[in-house]
């Protein structure tokens, strides 16, 4: 067993060497093509991914170192088991005489036991955590405002003196012009022959007066002064009004808690015997009855041949995950029990 264990880190450890070096050759060839920063990244790179191969390699070294641990564990008890057994047959001594300490209890004829470790078992507990205390902050709260309508004066009142001009009238009156007289005028056509007239007309007429239409400007009202009031003249605009000024205020801030989960070992590992099936109890139709028992569950075991090959075993291991009970190498009895069979 160590020397199938020491050959697979042999080539674990050659495939990682290999991959290495084709990635710095493919590496080395591209690099000649490139510039110098692009070279410095591409070993960045390189030298990152080298680590984190190296860091696996580890981890499997470990995996194996902790395998290799179990299986001489199991080795020395198996040997140990072997020795007691070979030093127990030339011995004549009743088997009350052997230290019943190192043998299975309660044991019958016909059983058979098998040494196994029980591994340590764990449980989660949770426990709440102070993860912030309590404390406190200044929250500012800031100024508030509001639009309004305000008056703006614009332009104050003024007063001013203004000349009010004299107001003439236009008028008409009639001028006489030459008083009613009477003036002497020749006549003509005389209605009646008068005898012994000289042949001259005179007729004094009456002549009207005459007058004549003046018109002339009057003054109504003479030059003054006055005072003219001019009111103020306002503009509404609107403008940004505080309603409340900024302020700071102490806001309390509690305690937070998380929960933290942990693994908590319920119970030591420690050996225990376990009852099986072996070479001295078991026959040729009880094999062939747990293959057809592991068929009627649904695994397959291969032929029903009464024979324990790899795949009886590997359907057997596959029953007992499904069915919560304990995988090992061994025909335990409690798998037989879930099967439905009886152990003899």
């Amino acid at each position: 067993m160590r020397c199938v264990i020491n050959t697979l880190k042999l080539a674990i450890i050659l495939a990682a060497l290999s991959v290495v070096a084709a990635c710095s050759g493919t590496g080395m060839q591209t690099a000649q093509m490139e510039d110098p920063e692009s070279r410095l990244y591409q070993i960045q790179q390189r030298e990152a991914a080298l680590a984190s191969q190296q860091s696996e390699l580890a981890n499997r070294e470990s995996q194996l170192a902790q395998q290799q641990q179990r299986i001489d564990l199991q080795l020395r008890e198996a040997r140990a088991a072997e020795s007691r057994a070979l030093a127990a047959k030339p011995s004549a001594a009743p088997a009350a005489a052997m230290d019943q300490s190192l043998l299975p209890p309660k044991a019958s004829g016909g059983q058979c036991f098998a040494r196994v470790f029980v591994p340590p078992t764990y449980e989660t507990a949770t426990q709440e955590m102070l993860k912030q205390e309590a404390g406190e902050r200044i929250e500012i709260i800031p100024a508030k405002y509001t639009m309004v309508d305000e008056k703006v004066l614009v332009k104050p009142a003024t007063s001013r003196m203004v000349e009010v001009p004299a107001r003439y009238a236009k008028t008409s009156e009639k001028v006489l012009v030459k008083p009613a007289h009477q003036v002497w005028k020749k006549g003509t056509g005389p209605i009646q022959r008068v005898d012994q007239a000289t042949g001259e007309i005179m007729c004094l007429v009456d002549v009207p007066a005459e007058y004549r239409t003046v018109t002339k400007t009057v003054l109504q009202s003479p030059a003054t002064t006055k005072l003219i009031e001019e009111p103020a003249e306002y503009k509404t605009i609107r403008v940004t009004k505080l309603v409340s000024p900024a302020e700071e205020r102490k806001v309390q801030i509690p305690a937070t808690y998380q929960t933290v989960s942990k693994q908590v070992q319920t119970s030591d590992g420690h050996m225990e015997w376990r009852e099986i099936l072996c070479e001295t109890n078991m026959t040729h139709d009880r094999i062939s009855d747990i293959q057809r028992a592991l068929q009627a569950k649904g695994f397959n075991p291969g032929p029903i041949d009464g024979v324990i090959g790899s795949q009886t075993i590997s359907a057997v291991n596959s029953f007992q995950k499904a069915s919560k009970l304990p995988v090992d190498r061994y025909l335990n009895v409690a798998t037989i029990n879930a099967l439905g069979l009886t152990a003899r």
